[in-house]
């Protein structure tokens, strides 16, 4: 049968699929719209597969914190190339993918891309179509969310990092603002835990390891490794645990400190941090 413009427009409305792809799985399926999105779906699933082992480097990380500010989610869609993370329908699946995030409540990236859509189709479904469209690799490559007293969101101003941070204590009082400090000191320092009782058994044996050896090295006597070993831990602790980092923007004072100046006994129960690239 012939294909007319308005049939493939009207696939492509409801697609999202170029000009060009939609009069050919029109023109495959004979004219039958339901057929030719399952063409469309397809050459997303064969891209998809082809794919798969591509890096993704670019894309976009987005979060949300609930009305009550005490539910963060954070998400990292990512692609291949920096052009793709900039057009519209890009945009757009990441925000969809957000929502989907905030409303789902399991926790596991599995469950997120299971979520059904307006359309019926899941959330995975999207993300392939939108793979189909453009011929690039897209994935949720982080899906975190933070429970506390008062969670606090940061997004980097390349849109390529975002932390949440959950505070307790807080005393009733205002702490957006040191929130947000902290936030940044996290996107900035690299914390790898909140403090030294957050740090697993391997990496502090890593590094007492590490310290006897380099102590070994420049000669100091065999019966002082352990005791020098455990001086460059608590070094260890005070660079890469969060409430025992100095505080960026004056380091007369540690995280900890920051906070319980701002409300006695306030702190940090968790955090997360995601970037792209």
């Amino acid at each position: 049968m012939a294909i007319t413009a308005q049939d493939v427009n009207r696939l492509r409305q409801e697609t999202g699929a170029g000009m060009m792809d939609c009069k050919k799985a029109l023109t495959e399926a004979n004219g039958d719209f339901e057929t030719a999105k399952d063409i469309l779906r397809k050459q997303g699933q064969k891209i998809a597969s082809k794919r798969a082992d591509n890096a993704t480097s670019e894309g976009a990380v987005l979060t949300q914190v609930n009305a009550d500010g005490t539910v963060g989610t954070v998400i990292a869609l990512a692609c291949e190339t920096e052009p793709v993370s900039k057009v519209e329908d890009f945009k757009n699946l990441a925000q969809t993918v957000l929502a989907a995030a905030v409303s789902n409540t399991s926790g596991t990236k599995e469950d997120l891309l299971a979520t059904p859509q307006s359309d019926g189709r899941s959330l995975q479904d999207h993300i392939t179509d939108l793979m189909g469209k453009i011929g690039e690799k897209i994935d949720v490559v982080s899906y975190e969310t933070v429970s506390a007293e008062r969670v606090v969101a940061y997004n980097h101003s390349n849109g390529k990092l975002g932390v949440l941070v959950g505070l307790t204590n807080t005393g009733g009082n205002e702490v957006t603002e040191v929130g947000k400090d902290v936030a940044m000191q996290i996107a900035a320092m690299r914390p790898i835990a909140v403090d030294k009782d957050g740090v697993d058994a391997a990496t502090i044996q890593r590094e007492i390891e590490i310290g006897k050896e380099q102590a070994r090295a420049e000669g100091k006597p065999e019966e002082m490794l352990e005791k020098i070993a455990q001086g460059k831990l608590n070094k260890f602790y005070k660079e890469s645990t969060l409430l025992n980092q100095e505080f960026v923007k004056d380091p007369s004072v540690t995280i900890a400190k920051l906070l319980d100046n701002t409300s006695k006994g306030m702190t940090v129960t968790e955090f997360k941090r995601v970037a792209i690239g």
